[in-house]
Order: C-alpha cells, then structure tokens, then sequence
C-alpha cells in the first residue's frame, strides 16, 4: 500500500468511525474483497474502534504483532448495534465460530456457554449447571454468559427454593425413600431432602414452578426485599450482614446476563454421539464405504431478495467450521429455490469436479422432492463427455438425499417413495443436525445482510 493510498485509506476509516454509535455492540475489520479480518465487542463502538487507528497507539506494545498486523490490512470498519453487552458477548462467539476471521484466536474452539437446567421429566426435578442438556425432558435457562456468577447464584437461588441439586434417580413411588439419610443440604435448610421422603411430589413441584416463574420474572419483589434488609443491617451497623444481602443482590441481578435458547442457538451443545447413527446411515443409503463426510446445503430470502446460500460439512458426524461457506446468489431473479439450490450446487462441486476439493460422501439439501431434483440436475450439468471417467466415480456413487421439515421424510436418489424412519432413530437425529444446521447457518448469514452487509460472500 503506497503512502498516498494509505494516508487516504485511513482517513477513510477514520471517517467511518465518526458514525459508529457510542453503545454496545460489535465491530468487524474488513481488508481486501470485504473479507472479515477479525471480529470484536465493545460497551462504546465508537471509542472502542476508534483506539485502533489513534495516531499516537502502540498497537505492537499495547495488543500484540499480530493485531498490529491486522490493522494494517483493514480497509473499512463495519459494526452490529447490540441491545447490550450480554447480547454483544453471545453475538460475538457465535460470529466468531461461524465467519472464522484470520486474527480472533479466541472463541474458535467448540467452548460453549452454560445453561441453568431443570430436569422437569423426572418426579422431583434436579437444577443443574450444564453444557451438555438432556435431549428432552428439561427445561433451559440461558445461555450464561459467566460460569463462575451462575455458580455462584446457583448456591443462592438454592438457599431460597430449597431444591435439589444432586444426581440421585429419586422416584416417587420407591417407598425405600423413606430409610434413606439425607445429605447436609437437608440439615443447613438448602434442600427439602426429597431423596428422604420428606417431602411429597406435589409439595416440591410447587417450589420447581415458583422457582421457573421467579427466573422468568424482573425479580424485583425479592431485591427489594434483600435491598430494605441490607440498609436496616447497615443502620445498625450489622455490615457483615448487610453485605451478605448486597452480594445477593449483586448475584440475582446478574441472572439477567443471559440470552435465550431460541436466540442464542448453541447447536454444537446439542450433538449426540454420531458413531450408531453413521452407521444406519450407511446401511439405509445401501453405501459400500462408511458415510464419512456429509455436506448440508440450504438457501434463504426475503421475498426473492439478498437470497444467499450455505453448505455446511460433517466430518465424522460432526461439524467440520472450517468447511462452512456461504454463497450470495447470483444468477436467480426473484423467488425460485430450485434454481437457488441448483446455483449453489454447481458453484460448490465444480471445484470438486477439478480436483481441487473433495468430494462428500453424501449431500444433503433441505427441501423435499423439488430441491432433491434440482440439485441433481446441476451435478448432472457439470459434467460433459470429456469427464466420462469422473461421471462414472462421482455421480454414480455420490448419495444425494434431501430431508424435508415437518413430516421429516427423507429423499434420496434413486428411490421412488421417500423413507420415513422413527423420530428417535439415530439416522434421522444425524440428519436434523446436518439440515438445521444448514438453514440457521443460512438463516444468519441472510439477517445480517438484510441488516449490516459485513461477511464475504462466498
């Protein structure tokens, strides 16, 4: 970059940095092509951004070489307002997991957030910690975005409901119960002890519902509660007491640093263990080899606009990010998800067609019949009789299914009738991963170009 193009660049920047809002929200270097160098939060954007391009920074001393070379290469800023930072936080690792910009070294990995669960299937509820929920029979409350404050509440909330917090398979029609020694928690009142029998079910589901309204409420009724308690400690100089109450306070009020398990989708919390399902899944495909690499492919729009495309690969049955892409539809007009599909389809395999990717094992598209048909026309018109041998090796033997939603019938080439397999199977279960995945991928990407244009499109 010459020094006349630089300065200009920058000044470019700086510019752009005066309309960056003075809330919560994230921020996102763009260098060559409008590609995503690196993503981060901040509680002001303007100011946090601004401190990159600050004559006077040390961005060498201050944040490392490898920002300072970041920096170097960014050509525009762009930013997401957030409703606040909580949201800032979830936003920004999701983003992160998803874009995989070149300089986050951070949030890359499979860490997620933890949830608040309670087990309502079973007869008296447990309230846990975790990062890995029960398929069904629970109910989530988060994610959180601090493990150590949830921990923290958890002992709090505990002392007020009295609910369990043990592994124990407690079952109300086991009358050995009643013989049974409860653990400490029943002798310092943190715990109704229904592993003793001292409690009926009826009795302890009432403190599991109180408890789920109470961490769906503002909480406000007990707060200030503890809030009169603490300044009637502190007027008569009982601090020890007053500050009890206001670290309590300071625990229940960050029960609000959360986001919602519909908004703020973990789906890699989620996975089961894919080993019994890719085995079905090569027997139903009727495949010689092990079902090893499965690629997912979606489309999204608004009334035929910003219509984009994803294709997200399954190495082993689960997520491979770093062979997540996304495509920005290009020669469709209007609303047409067979052609969008087709687009997509020709676009991503040509490359396996040269030899310059692999080839999946299977390829599934979200849709029906339709879409099923529409990609395998645009595998068959990719290859012409000069690729007679690759036609024989790869159209033949590539399996392409499309699951369609609702009824979850599966489509796969070649056979007449869709197969319906039963809502546990672990086949079916490997396949909703790989097609939700690909529509939520889909999905985000169209929402944040309808909102911000910030990604590279593919």
């Amino acid at each position: 970059m010459s020094d006349v193009k630089e300065k200009g660049c920058i000044e470019t920047i700086r510019e752009r940095i005066k309309e960056l809002p003075d809330g919560p929200g994230l921020y996102f270097m763009k260098g060559p092509k409008d590609k995503v160098l690196y993503i981060g939060k901040a509680k002001n954007l303007r100011s946090r951004v601004a401190s990159y391009f600050q004559p006077s920074a040390d961005l060498e001393t201050s944040r490392g070489p490898r920002i300072a070379e970041m920096v170097e290469k960014v050509e525009t800023i762009d930013y997401l307002e957030t409703a606040n930072e909580v949201d800032a936080v979830l936003k920004e690792a999701r983003l992160i997991k998803d874009i995989r910009p070149p300089y986050n070294t951070d949030l890359v990995d499979d860490k997620t957030f933890p949830y608040l669960e309670i087990t309502t299937g079973d007869d008296f509820p447990g309230v846990y910690i975790t990062r890995k929920p029960r398929e069904k029979g629970s109910r989530l409350f988060g994610p959180f975005v601090g493990s150590y404050d949830l921990r923290q509440t958890l002992v709090v909330l505990q002392k007020i409901f009295k609910f369990r917090t043990c592994k124990l398979d407690i079952r109300a029609d086991d009358l050995k119960r009643k013989f049974f020694r409860p653990c400490i928690l029943y002798s310092i009142k943190q715990c109704v002890a229904p592993c003793a029998a001292l409690t009926d079910q009826k009795s302890y589901k009432k403190i599991i519902s109180d408890l789920g309204k109470f961490l769906k409420s503002k909480r406000s009724i007990i707060i200030r509660q503890w809030t009169q308690k603490m300044d009637a400690a502190a007027a008569e100089m009982r601090y020890e007491e007053a500050a009890m109450y206001r670290d309590r306070i300071r625990l229940i009020e960050r029960l609000d640093r959360r986001g919602t398990p519909q908004e703020d989708v973990q789906p890699e919390v989620f996975a089961s263990d894919p080993t019994q399902a890719l085995v079905q899944l090569q027997k139903l495909l009727k495949a010689d080899e092990p079902i090893r690499i499965i690629e997912g492919i979606d489309v999204a729009h608004i009334s035929g606009s910003e219509a984009v495309g994803s294709l997200v690969k399954f190495i082993d049955g689960r997520p491979f990010r770093s062979g997540y892409r996304r495509f920005k539809i290009k020669t469709v007009e209007g609303i047409d998800d067979y052609a969008m599909i087709a687009e997509v389809v020709g676009r991503r395999y040509k490359y396996a067609l040269k030899g310059e990717e692999l080839w999946p094992d299977l390829v599934l598209i979200d849709g029906g019949l339709g879409q099923l048909h529409a990609a395998e026309s645009a595998l068959k018109k990719l290859f012409t009789a000069e690729h007679a041998k690759l036609t024989e090796k790869t159209i033949i033997n590539l399996k392409l299914a499309a699951l369609a939603k609702r009824e979850e019938e599966i489509y796969i080439r070649g056979n007449t009738e869709p197969l319906r397999l039963s809502r546990t199977a672990p086949a079916l279960k490997l396949l909703q991963y790989v097609r939700d995945e690909a529509h939520r991928f889909a999905q985000h990407y169209h929402h944040l170009l309808r909102n911000k244009k910030i990604t590279n499109s593919g």
